[in-house]
């Protein structure tokens, strides 16, 4: 970690103050599960509420013993991870069939979840590397790998050396025909590793898959992989700075995937204004600074060095002095004078910040392609891109927004028709609480802008509504579209702030309709938890938890969500789900979806209570007899709706109304 490429000097100077403390707990060996002590306990489930919301303020702390509150969802089952796999951090999430696979530090655990309530483990595959991201398409898997610690021989022992021939870092595929025996077929090595990654299947190419590549960590050396240089563009114009990777993967031939193009959606692009520290970070610092903590300044922010690292360093310098026994003071005030270049040296980077404007962000954390629009939202350490990607192979930036509030632009959400993007902030970079009371609600939290003449305009923030513990990492993260027709409902992980559903339909009043919370890991201390992610698939949510394992919940009704419109979500059905890569969901004409829409014009006053009353009742009716009776009867009430929207409330819902009614009429 010594090397040039690893950073220079003056590029990515957020990306690299975010990632300095996932670097320091790699080199404790073991990821973020190094960072996060955990110890199996019995398991005990918590209190909720199917009535009021249930305050999330206050739960007791437990690894699988906290309280838990929970508000219009019901909790079907929460699985603990298997021998190898727990205690380490679980990762993202993608679903097959009735099958989930959940990502993990270690590897990966395929999951039977067709009975929701009772999820059979079928494999868990040891495969060391972070942050093991999956996604799927057709018989094959794709696992990101990002650390240095992977192997290419999925071997359990790491990797030592500064530049190895056995490291992996990029992109493992496998072949899941058997899902239940995994094949490994071949890798993709990338100079910057794959911290997330997104399939994307041309609606116009049947015979390939492409796989955008965004890999957050510093350049590998190029004696590790030629080709690569952590050199700035005007030294090296083929950088492996500035840039995603597109790889290619034939379907007919996935072993001759390799990468067809290095876009660079960045040119131009100036590193944006930030925020400083939250009140309460900078009561922490002072706090610490008055206990003798270890404290360093890392690229203009002022950092208390975990008590681990710290542990470590100390047993190194009594071993470079051949010492026994515990360190000396004298071996303390020698890590307090020499602590700027241990800490440069150990995490492989400069720690003072650049003088004058520099540029903007060098690499992507998550893109998501939404194919049926052409369009994808690039997620982009400083900013929030919107990429044209109707040319698979050569993704255009045709707009870029930078705020201030934000921190680490981490992921993006499309709403379903296309016309909103909502991206996420992880300020802090998960690993620490940023939900507290004192810490500002547009910190931390999503934005949502709407698409106008492919240019983003801001509209609002979204934020949990109550405030978690310092004990608690808690932050956005992952989530995804709820398929509730005529609106833009979302679930989404906080990590121990929980499980959020929330309606951002009107994009400048996004509202919270349920969740789900469980007190802290530990009470004491900050230990990792929570839900990392957290998708819709066929029915349910499926939650991929840290520290604990798999939960899975159903909606419930509720004043925000009708009976109706849950069942109507019910009927779309995915033959697969990467959360990179949004679905456009489509309803089938049911009962369940008129009824859903006569639901929301009640909700939204867009009808007459009356009026209101005898559609259920024609509706009803109609269901009631089959053949020619039921298309006479429908085809009248479409009629009718047709000539009532023009002066309804909601002209818009009772078109949607009418238009499902009419196709059931059509339908034996």
């Amino acid at each position: 970690m010594k090397t040039k490429a690893l950073l220079d000097l003056s590029l990515s100077w957020a990306a690299s103050r975010r990632v300095w403390l996932l670097v320091l707990c790699a080199s404790l060996a073991g990821g973020l599960a190094a960072c996060s002590q955990t110890a199996v306990m019995t398991s005990r489930h918590g209190s909720g509420s199917d009535g009021a919301a249930a305050s999330r303020v206050g739960l007791e702390a437990g690894l699988f013993d906290a309280e838990e509150a929970i508000w219009n969802l019901q909790l079907l089952s929460a699985t603990p991870s298997p021998e190898n796999f727990i205690g380490v951090t679980n990762s993202d999430l993608a679903f097959t069939g009735e099958y989930a696979i959940q990502g993990n530090y270690n590897g990966i655990q395929v999951w039977d979840i067709s009975n929701p309530a009772d999820p059979d483990l079928v494999v868990d595959y040891l495969c060391p590397a972070s942050q093991s991201d999956v996604s799927v398409y057709e018989n094959l898997l794709f696992v990101s790998g990002e650390g240095l610690g992977g192997r290419l021989d999925c071997g359990t022992e790491g990797v030592q050396e500064a530049v190895s021939p056995d490291r992996l870092r990029g992109i493992r595929i496998f072949d899941i025909s058997d899902i239940r025996n995994p094949e490994y077929i071949t890798n993709v090595q990338t100079c910057r590793g794959s911290h997330t990654h997104s399939v994307l299947k041309d609606p116009e190419d049947d015979e390939n898959v492409y796989v955008y590549i965004s890999g957050s960590a510093p350049v590998r050396p190029a004696e590790e992989l030629p080709g690569c240089s952590g050199a700035p563009p005007a030294e090296d114009p083929n950088t492996a700075l500035f840039r995603i990777e597109v790889i290619k993967v034939p379907l007919a031939r996935p072993e001759q995937a390799a990468i067809v193009s290095s876009p660079r959606l960045f040119e131009g692009l100036m590193a944006p204004e930030e925020h400083g520290p939250a009140p309460a970070d900078i009561a922490a610092i002072e706090a610490a600074r008055a206990r003798g903590d270890f404290i360093v300044d890392i690229m203009g922010q002022t950092q208390v060095l975990p008590g681990r690292f710290v542990s470590m360093l100390l047993s190194e310098i009594v071993a470079a002095r051949e010492g026994d026994g515990p360190p000396a003071a004298a071996d303390s005030v020698y890590l307090r004078e020499n602590l700027r270049e241990i800490v440069s040296e150990r995490i492989g980077m400069p720690l003072d910040e650049p003088e004058g404007p520099q540029p903007g962000p060098t690499q992507c954390h998550d893109i998501t392609l939404y194919p049926e629009i052409g369009l994808a939202g690039g997620a982009c350490e400083g900013y929030g891109l919107l990429l044209d990607i109707s040319d698979p192979a050569n993704p255009k930036r045709i707009d870029a927004v930078a705020d201030s509030n934000f921190a680490y632009w981490h992921s993006a959400t499309f709403s379903n028709d296309g016309s909103s993007i909502l991206f996420t902030d992880e300020w802090g970079g998960g690993v620490a609480p940023k939900c507290r009371a004192t810490d500002p609600v547009e910190w931390g939290a999503n934005a949502i802008f709407t698409l106008e003449d492919d240019k983003m305009q801001f509209r609002s923030y979204y934020k949990i509504p109550e405030p978690q513990t310092p004990e608690e990492n808690c932050v956005a993260h992952n989530g995804s579209l709820i398929p509730v027709p005529g609106r833009d409902v979302m679930v989404q992980s906080w990590y121990q702030g929980g499980i959020s559903v929330f309606d951002w339909t009107d994009p400048d009043h996004p509202v919270e309709i349920a969740y789900h919370d469980r007190g802290p890991v530990d009470a004491e201390r900050l230990v990792m938890g929570g839900s990392w992610s957290v998708y819709w698939y066929n029915g349910v949510l499926v939650s991929s938890e840290i520290a604990r394992g798999l939960d899975i919940f159903a909606l419930t009704p509720s004043e925000f969500l009708s009976e109706n419109e849950i069942a109507a979500a019910e009927t779309v059905r995915l033959e697969y789900l990467n959360a990179q890569g949004q679905p456009a969901f489509v309803w089938p004409a049911t009962f369940a979806l008129a009824h859903a829409y006569v639901d929301q014009l009640e909700r939204s006053d867009g009808l007459a209570a009356d009026r209101i009353a005898s559609l259920r009742d024609e509706l009803a009716a109609a269901e009631a007899v089959s053949g020619a009776d039921r298309a006479a009867a429908l085809t009248l009430l479409s009629d009718t709706l047709d000539d009532e929207a023009t002066a309804a409330g909601n002209a818009s819902k009772v078109r949607m109304l009418a238009n499902t009614v009419r196709d059931l009429a059509t339908m034996n």
